[in-house]
């Protein structure tokens, strides 16, 4: 079957991005500043400069006779595609987030969203582990930010300092003592 006919991308597939994490039926879409800023940038970089160069790009391609074979062009509109389809996927989650300042927390004696909370395995002399929970969008564990719909944090949520808390993680059931709670 010819490619002109095959319906490469669906309207309403750009929450199932690939690599984007899903947000909870129902839930809001939680967001620090700093994440909301940086989603913010990805798609002003993407409306402003990428995808304008790569509109140009294309064009001269387009110009230049047969399509068919033109790597210039098939590449350029492969990849104006998936430009366009993450520009949808970030104005849908800019437009849904609810903006959390951890630094206006009242209640600064519970971990909740935005919360920096020290932690270490509970009963061992173990060395402390820092996670800042944020939203979904701005997650790195490998930098301490984990997500708010992670077990850990669902299981931290509303913790005070020197509790206790087990969760499920991968290894199995674990126990974590809470050391310290912080809101930057």
């Amino acid at each position: 079957m010819n490619k002109a006919f095959v319906k490469e991308d669906a309207d309403g597939d750009d929450e199932d991005m690939p690599g984007a994490p899903a947000l909870p039926a129902g839930s809001r879409n939680y967001m620090t500043p700093r994440g909301y800023g940086q989603l913010r940038q990805e798609l002003d970089d993407l409306l402003k400069r990428e995808r304008p160069r790569l509109v140009e790009t294309v064009s001269w391609a387009a110009g230049n006779g047969d399509r068919s074979e033109n790597g210039d062009y098939i590449y350029g509109k492969k990849r104006l595609r998936e430009i366009d389809r993450r520009i949808r996927f970030l104005i849908k989650r800019l437009e849904s987030a609810t903006v959390v300042d951890p630094a206006a927390q009242e209640n600064t004696e519970q971990v909740f969203f935005g919360a920096t909370v020290c932690v270490c395995d509970a009963g061992a002399d173990s060395p402390e582990h820092t996670y800042q929970i944020v939203g979904v969008d701005e997650a790195d564990a490998s930098g301490g930010r984990i997500s708010w719909i992670s077990p850990l944090a669902r299981a931290l949520i509303k913790a005070r300092a020197g509790d206790v808390v087990r969760f499920a993680s991968p290894s199995g059931l674990r126990e974590i003592e809470v050391v310290d709670i912080r809101y930057v």
